[in-house]
């Protein structure tokens, strides 16, 4: 058997590989346990292997690459179009993967080291945290909120509700005391493992010089330089930064035809969290105008004039992203676009 190129369906235990030559003539095709997997591709020659970028996928990735293989993670709904309609299964999904690897154009995921892995994992961990916090600070309000107390949204009002409990104690019943007492346990609880992670992340910050660079962008910060550092360790994975914006979700759709173009909104393709830190960057330059004459002053004045805020501030998280990628390709520290 000389294979060219393998696709690898990947699960918990069961796993299944496609496999097939040169002009992708199907070669073999079965199905796999854990303990089976590395002696297969001990066995084979050197060959390139395509892998749908889920759970696990940067772990196996590494350990195939280490037996020389060239390995590729593609993003599942690249691959969805070349599943064979009403044959849903491990075998198809493993012959999808494996046509879908060798398609010119397809687009992959950048394979993680363990290090970036482990940085990557305090963001995730402090945005659970953060959604956690939310939700225990959004039952405190609502509970309040039935015995006549309220208050305005925002973390600091409820911060500051929490303050006055005690005031509040006289008039409420003993059982909602005790429950009021739990989720305000909770959001403490919550607050101290956050800025944990966030003295965690200044301190990676202030030694990674990837990190430095960044944050020199207008409305980049520590937690959205790390976290950009931590997910694209190698930019060249992108051919410019108009497909790095992309594959961040922030150009349009298209729904183009017969040479009329029709453009939408945004795709929101890519990473949900990164996206969600450029926007908020980006409206940060667009409140203030020293920060906004720093990216390009008379450009997103002239927005503002035509769009709404929220549109403007997408609109400037595009050029952000692409300002973020032209540093990491070339290591150029920002350039402020005022004279």
């Amino acid at each position: 058997m000389n294979p060219a190129t393998v696709g690898l369906d990947l699960a918990k235990n069961v796993f299944h590989v496609h496999v097939a030559d040169a002009s992708g003539r199907t070669l073999d095709s079965k199905r796999l346990t854990r303990h089976e997997l590395m002696p297969y591709f001990e066995s084979l020659p050197s060959c390139l292997i395509g892998i749908e970028a889920c759970a696990t996928a940067h772990n196996w990735a590494r350990q195939l690459q280490g037996l020389g293989h060239d390995v590729r993670l593609i993003p599942p709904g690249y691959v969805k179009p070349f599943v064979r309609r009403g044959a849903k299964n491990d075998a198809t999904d493993a012959a999808a993967i494996c046509e879908a690897v060798t398609r010119p154009n397809m687009r992959f995921v950048p394979i993680k080291s363990r290090e970036d892995q482990a940085f990557l994992m305090l963001h995730r961990a402090r945005g659970l945290l953060v959604r956690q916090r939310t939700m225990a600070a959004c039952a405190f309000r609502a509970h309040l909120a039935e015995y006549g107390v309220i208050v305005p949204q925002g973390r600091h009002r409820v911060d500051a509700l929490v303050a006055k409990l005690d005031e509040l104690r006289e008039d409420l019943p003993e059982d909602a005391c005790f429950a009021l007492d739990a989720l305000v346990g909770q959001l403490h609880a919550l607050n101290r493992q956050i800025d944990r992670i966030d003295i965690r992340l200044a301190e990676i910050h202030k030694t990674n010089s990837i990190c430095r660079l960044l944050a020199t962008i207008p409305g980049i910060g520590p937690i959205t330089a790390t976290a950009f550092a931590a997910t694209i360790p190698d930019p060249s994975a992108f051919r410019s930064g108009r497909e790095f914006a992309a594959w961040l979700g922030l150009t349009p759709r298209q729904n183009s035809s017969g040479g009329k173009h029709r453009l939408g909104g945004i795709t929101k393709q890519g990473d949900r969290y990164l996206r969600h830190l450029l926007v908020l960057g980006a409206r940060t330059v667009v409140r203030y105008p020293k920060a906004r004459s720093r990216v390009d002053g008379p450009w997103i004045e002239a927005l503002l004039e035509r769009r709404r805020p929220m549109v403007v501030a997408v609109a400037v998280a595009n050029k952000l992203a692409r300002t973020i990628w032209a540093m990491l390709s070339t290591g150029e520290v920002f350039r402020s676009a005022q004279p």
